[in-house]
Parts: C-alpha cells; sequence; structure tokens
C-alpha cells in the first residue's frame, strides 16, 4: 500500500510540472499597459478611444482625461482608433524586461475631403410645372411586365431572340423523327393538300401578303 501512495505521488507530480511550466511561463509574460492618448496639435487628452489587442477581442476605453490601463501580452499588438482620428498601431516588445510597460500615444487628425455641393436657387412656379410634367418616370415592374405582353413586342422578340437549347434540340429531333418516318418514300407536297390551301386562300382575303406602308 505504501508502495502504491508514492507511484502515484510521483505520478502527480510529473504531470504537474508542465502544467506549473506554463503558467509559470504565461505569468512572466503579462505585462501591465497604461498611457494616454492625446492629440498630437494640441496634447489635449481623449476621452473614449479605443484601445484593443489585435486579433484577441479584447480591449478597453480611455477615461475622460485619455488615459487607459489593460493587461497584454509580451508580442501583442494594441491598436488605438478613434472617429476622425487615424489609427495607431503598437507593438508590445517580446524581450521586454520586467512587467509593466507605459506609452503616450498621440493620434493626429484624419482629414476627409468631401465632393463640392453647388446651390442653386429655389425654382419659380412655372418653372416647377414644366420640370414635374417633363420629367421622366422609369416605369414600375408591373408596366415592363405589361409592355412584354404586348403582341408586337412578343413578335419582335420572337424574330430577334435565338432559339435556346430545348427549342433547338426540339427542332432537331422533329426533323429526324420527320425524315425517319418517310424513309424510303417521298415525303408529301403542301401543293396537293387542300388544308394548305385554304390557309392560304383565307390569308390571301385578309390581305397578309400586301405591301405594308
Amino acid at each position: 500500500m505504501k508502495r502504491f501512495f508514492t507511484y502515484t505521488f510521483v505520478c502527480l507530480l510529473v504531470l504537474s510540472a508542465p502544467a506549473k511550466l506554463f503558467a509559470q511561463e504565461v505569468e512572466d509574460s503579462v505585462v501591465q499597459l497604461y498611457g494616454v492618448v492625446m492629440t498630437a496639435d494640441s496634447l489635449r487628452g481623449l476621452d473614449g478611444v479605443s484601445v484593443s489587442v489585435k486579433g484577441k477581442g479584447r480591449g478597453t476605453i480611455t477615461n475622460y482625461q485619455g488615459v487607459f490601463s489593460i493587461a497584454v501580452l509580451k508580442g501583442d499588438v494594441i491598436e488605438f482608433s478613434f472617429i476622425g482620428f487615424k489609427s495607431k498601431q503598437v507593438n508590445i516588445p517580446k524581450n521586454l524586461q520586467g512587467s509593466e510597460y507605459s506609452i503616450i500615444q498621440l493620434l493626429t487628425s484624419d482629414t476627409n475631403y468631401l465632393p463640392g455641393t453647388v446651390i442653386r436657387p429655389r425654382p419659380t412656379r412655372p418653372q416647377f410645372e414644366r420640370d414635374f410634367v417633363n420629367t421622366d418616370i422609369p416605369a414600375d415592374e408591373y408596366e415592363v411586365a405589361r409592355q412584354n405582353l404586348e403582341e408586337q413586342k412578343r413578335a419582335a422578340l420572337m424574330a430577334s431572340l435565338p432559339n435556346d437549347g430545348r427549342e433547338a434540340i426540339n427542332y432537331t429531333l422533329r426533323q429526324r423523327a420527320n425524315a425517319s418516318y418517310y424513309t424510303g418514300q417521298l415525303p408529301p407536297q403542301n401543293i396537293f393538300n387542300p388544308f394548305a390551301w385554304s390557309q392560304f386562300i383565307k390569308a390571301w382575303k385578309r390581305g397578309d401578303f400586301k405591301k405594308k406602308k
């Protein structure tokens, strides 16, 4: 029994040694970062500046005097960002001696040039009525659908658009089926088809063959 307890104690000691070494390594790499963020032109403390550890999802903000404090690790990248100022990044040295690190970070203003604005006088009533009447209002979805369903529009689309894949293969299959059906004999001619003659006479009476001006 004594040997069992001795063996168990040795195993626990061996297994806990790497954990203690890892904890000691993490503890040695922790740095308390503190400092102040100010404007570069007037050295005024900035309130509410975001101080975040890049890629770690941790951070803090400065107080009303621009002072901040946060726990980081050696080798981390600290990013300072604030609306209206250019963002800055600071690297914490990996070979830093000690567990504290202070910094004074200056932020410069980020200037944005907006496009020029032309101010025109208010139009008169005749000008407003003229522009209102002549305004080209784009067609909505219902109007576009109605225009696409017009007979002339559909006829023009049928004449101009090429056949898609399904129509082309169906036409090819019908041609081959007709050729196979009349294999070894002459196909019928429409000149001897009374139904075709009837359709021709009706079209001629309607004036389908007259020249359209």
